[in-house]
């Protein structure tokens, strides 16, 4: 395996790793400090409103200076982001630093890009795999280090525990990663006008259909994402720490589909076969959450993040694939932006919408969050029959 993806995926690693000590952590400690189920989803839509802004920005900032600064001023944005989390005693402090958490998060943008630049095309899929399996093991480490942090210390030292992480990775990427990108755009334009440039993406036949799939898949996790931990702790009556067990067991699954299974199941299947099978999995595994009898927990709850793992696994890197395929070289960058940019524009929609309908019935969120993910079955059946699916049709097996 190439050395710099190698130090790459540890770097997402740790990186995400700082991330996923805040899932099972926010939703509780809002509430801990008043805040209604409603706000702590507009909680994690703010965080995702600030993605939204910025994440374009970063992309294409990536392809005029590159890809090394771009991940650097990301991952020093959000050690100062959990500093003030560490201090954050009341919710508008907690919020203020969500939001500069997620103005920060363009470090995937630029690791996207990055794998783009030193892998060919017909590799794509396993190698944007590794983000997947290093968002997976640092959903494997992260809650239970949070919750465990959050148990034992207090919630001030979960701060300061992904600020060290964030330091000791911008260290690492200093000392170890070199640039990729070797035809840096000098005169290309930094885009700060995330509305427009969806509009934009949007007329765009090589990338819609992709972008669509994308809001609707994100949509759809992220109302489970950030309710979940609410309905294990009222529901099931689970604590802190073993609420960070079950998101291990979530990101343990898609470390294992995603880093060891993916480039089989393309060969295997075909990627436009992918697409489908994943959307349908994800539908399943987040309709049923919801729909757990508590003498039947921990089977159904496997079951289902069972499948939540597989689906994933098929869908979110061969959506990367396509895009990075249909985008060329000079537009990676830019392009992988905005698919994160749309994805922070379905934060915002999925955690807000989902914290509204928990408060209107627990299993709510979930039952709409697998209806919505069947209806991206229409534009996987549009994109594979259009313009995309066409350009595509000979690269792909299947």
């Amino acid at each position: 395996m190439d050395r710099r993806l190698v130090i790459l995926f540890i770097t997402i690693f740790i990186d995400l790793m700082g991330f996923g000590i805040f899932v099972p952590v926010v939703p509780i400690y809002a509430r801990e400090l008043d805040a209604s189920e409603a706000l702590v989803g507009d909680t994690g839509a703010l965080f995702s409103l600030m993605m939204f802004i910025f994440t374009p920005f970063w992309g294409t900032l990536s392809d005029r200076f590159g890809r090394r600064p771009v991940i650097m001023i990301a991952l020093a944005i959000s050690a100062v982001s959990y500093v003030l989390f560490a201090h954050a005693t009341t919710l508008v402090v907690l919020i203020i630093s969500r939001m500069l958490t997620g103005a920060g998060s363009g470090n995937i943008t630029a690791a996207q890009a990055y794998i783009t630049d030193i892998t060919p095309p017909e590799n794509r899929a396993k190698a944007l795999g590794l983000i997947g399996a290093a968002f997976g093991l640092g959903f494997i480490f992260g809650p239970p280090l949070g919750s465990l942090v959050f148990d034992r210390l207090g919630v001030e030292w979960v701060g300061y525990v992904a600020a060290i992480m964030c330091v000791l990775n911008l260290a690492a990427v200093w000392s170890f990663l070199p640039e990729s990108l070797q035809n840096k755009v000098a005169d290309r334009k930094i885009r700060i006008k995330p509305i427009g440039s969806a509009i934009k993406a949007l007329r765009e036949p090589r990338f819609r259909d992709l972008f669509i799939i994308s809001f609707i898949y994100i949509t759809a996790f992220s109302m489970m994402q950030m309710t979940v931990a609410m309905l294990w702790y009222d529901d099931y009556d689970l604590d802190k720490r073993q609420i960070g067990y079950m998101f291990a067991l979530v990101g343990m699954g898609s470390a294992i589909v995603q880093g060891t299974m993916i480039g089989w199941l393309q060969r295997t299947f075909g990627e436009r076969n992918l697409m489908i099978y994943g959307a349908v999995m994800v539908a399943l595994g987040l309709g049923m959450i919801g729909f757990i009898p508590n003498t039947l927990f921990l089977p159904m709850s496997i079951i289902s993040i069972a499948l939540l793992s597989l689906g994933n696994g098929c869908l979110s890197p061969t959506l990367l694939s396509q895009l990075s395929r249909n985008a060329e070289q000079h537009e990676q960058g830019e392009v992988l932006g905005m698919n994160q940019s749309f994805g922070s524009l379905a934060r915002i929609v999925g955690p807000a919408l989902g914290g509204r309908l928990y408060e209107l019935g627990h299993g709510l969120p979930y039952l709409t969050a697998g209806l919505v993910m069947l209806g991206a079955l229409y534009c996987v059946h549009r994109y594979q029959h259009g313009s995309g699916g066409r350009r595509q049709a000979s690269s792909l097996p299947g």
